[in-house]
This record gives C-alpha cells, structure tokens and sequence, in this order.
C-alpha cells in the first residue's frame, strides 16, 4: 500500500493528511472511550460498531474499528508474575501499561497504516507470543480502557472523549463472576484485589479523568435513550468544543472497497449525532 503522509500542526494538536492508495482522506475519527472496571466501555463500542452496521464486517474491510487498552498491558518481571497469580498486582495502576507503544501505535493509526495490535492472555497476565491482531485503515477508530484519558500525549489524539460512568456497585457485581468465570478466579481473591487495588486505583487515577470527556454517558449501554429523568441523559461537557468537532467531522472519506451506501453513510455515520439525540442504542 502506497502512502504519503504530510502533517502540521494545528490548535497544539498534530493533524495529519494522508494518501492511501493514491487517495487523499481525512485523519480517521479517534474516539477514545474511558471508564472504570467492568462499566460497560467495551458494550457501549459494541453498540456504536453495530449501530453503524459494522460489526459482522470482515475485519479487514471495517470502516469503525475497535481497541481495547488492555492489549498494552506491558511484560511483567518473573517477581511480579508471582504476584499477579496470588492477585497481588495492580493492573489498574498507570504503570501496569505499555504506554509507549500504545502512543506509538495510534499515531500509527493516524497516518493511515497497518498495525499489529498485541494479543494479551489474562489468564497468564502476559503477551501470546508472536500473535497479533491487525488493524486496517479505517475512518473511526474506538480507543476503550480505564486509563485512555491519563496519560496527557495519549489524551491529546483523540478527536473525542466518552466516559461510560456507572456505579461502583454496578461494576463490581458484573466483575465478580466475569473474573470468577474467565480468569479461574476465587470469590475471595476477586474481592481482595478489587478492595486493594480496583477501587483505590480507580478513585485516584481514572474517576479524575472524568473532566476531560466531551461526553458522559450514565450506566454506558444500559442507557437506552431519550430519558425523561435527567440522570439518564447522556451528558455533554460545557467545556468541549464538540459543535467545532461536529461541524469537521460530519462527513468522512470512504477507505475501502466495500463501502456503505452514500445515503446510508450520511444518515447513521457521524457518531456525534447518535449522542446528540440521546440516544446510543434504541
């Protein structure tokens, strides 16, 4: 795949115009979608993803795709494998993460080219060895994890900010029997790491990076719409420049071979509006 890529600076933020294919297309749409533990951030992009009609797409031909913050996980040491067995490591700390090459990566994706995304094994707290998954050019690209909005250089890319806010209780009844279920997990190291390490990471590290969303969406997927109480509504932040970034990114350019029909793009594409009117899933 040729491509030719010049970028400026603009508003402090790196912007990029890029030729893939010989064509000349906008920077893809980078979401990054930030929330705690088991708040629904994933579901909500599940949602979008179907919303837009792409997620029983072939990977390669997706226009909207999704990563999760969890494949840069970074290697751990021999001691600190030992630990994480016996539930004694903080995954939800900042340091836990490869950041790195996440930044690396995204602005990989930026410039329009092909990345291979580590595949992480939670059973065994580290990387499988030589598996990847690729990420082809797409024209939204949904960044979800805890900690997406932490890290300043990271935060800077997005072109929009959602937090998936649900309660503490919430969170913790849908984590206990996932980990329990998937991980091999006891009910009392569940709790034991959640107490120790969950909670305090997330009330000092990722509830914080709630003010930096252009978006927040209560109960995540759950909230289904048009609410008639004002706690259900999806909450747009007074300090975001979202109608500049709305008027921008209404339309954007069409990659791939298989594309979606011009009226069916205009219609259901720019995400912005799907929240505008309340709505993420209906």
């Amino acid at each position: 795949m040729a491509e030719v890529c010049n970028a400026h600076k603009k508003s402090n933020n790196v912007r990029f115009k890029c030729k893939i294919n010989g064509m000349e297309g906008k920077t893809p749409f980078l979401i990054g979608v930030a929330g705690g533990t088991a708040s629904g951030k994933s579901t909500v992009c599940k949602r979008i993803m179907e919303k837009l009609g792409q997620a029983d797409m072939d990977h390669t031909e997706r226009q909207v795709v999704c990563i999760s913050q969890d494949s840069f996980y970074r290697e751990l040491t021999p001691q600190e494998k030992v630990k994480a067995e016996k539930g004694n490591f903080n995954f939800d700390h900042p340091d836990a993460f490869d950041n790195e090459l996440l930044l690396r990566i995204l602005k990989d994706i930026l410039i329009g080219k092909k990345c291979e995304i580590p595949v992480y094994d939670y059973v065994t707290s580290s990387r499988v060895q030589n598996q990847f998954t690729s990420i082809y050019p797409a024209d939204v690209v949904l960044i979800e994890g805890i900690l997406v909005f932490y890290f300043p250089e990271i935060r800077e890319l997005f072109h929009m900010k959602l937090f998936v806010d649900t309660d503490s209780d919430t969170r913790l009844a849908r984590r206990v029997p996932r980990d329990i279920k998937e991980l091999g997990r006891d009910l009392d190291q569940v709790l034991n790491q959640y107490m120790n390490y969950v909670k305090p990471a997330f009330e000092e590290f990722c509830s914080p990076t709630k003010k930096y969303a252009d978006v927040i969406i209560p109960r995540g997927a759950d909230n289904t719409g048009y609410p008639k109480s004002s706690d259900n509504q999806i909450q747009l932040s007074r300090s975001t420049t979202i109608k500049t970034k709305i008027k921008q990114y209404s339309s954007l350019p069409l990659n791939h071979t298989k594309k979606i029909s011009s009226c069916q793009w205009s219609q259901q594409f720019p995400l912005v509006k799907l929240f505008l009117v309340g709505y993420i899933v209906h």
